[in-house]
């Protein structure tokens, strides 16, 4: 993927911090629970109207195994796309392949048309 899903110019902190939560498989509730604050402060978080503290801010780096430099800025150990786009790249990557077997197995049956349709006319039964 050639872009930068999270880096500064195309995501916000609250980008970054929901789409390290979904890629660790916790829903709002969940995190919120772990960090032990209310769902709508992580909420206002994710929504970009509040800001967490110093000592929250690392533990939702641990919690969602990125680096804290990546959730403010998007540089560092952190997402390459959403879990959603690395999805749909491997759903891409999938279909390229199926279609490159299909031509290969179509390219064989060509071949052999081909030697079929030559026997034929040497045989002189066009």
């Amino acid at each position: 993927m050639g872009e930068d899903w999270y880096g500064a110019e195309q995501a916000t902190f609250g980008d970054r911090l929901a789409g390290a939560r979904e890629a660790a498989g916790l829903s709002q509730p969940e995190l919120a629970e772990r960090l032990g604050v209310r769902l709508e402060t992580l909420q206002s978080w994710e929504d970009d109207a509040a800001d967490p503290r110093a000592n929250r801010l690392q533990m939702l780096a641990g919690m969602l195994s990125v680096s804290l430099m990546w959730l403010l800025t998007g540089q560092g150990e952190g997402l390459d796309a959403p879990p959603e786009a690395r999805e749909e790249a491997e759903t891409v990557r999938e279909t390229v392949r199926e279609i490159r077997a299909i031509r290969s197995v179509v390219e064989e049956l060509d071949a052999r048309l081909g030697r079929l349709e030559r026997k034929l006319m040497a045989e002189g039964l066009e």
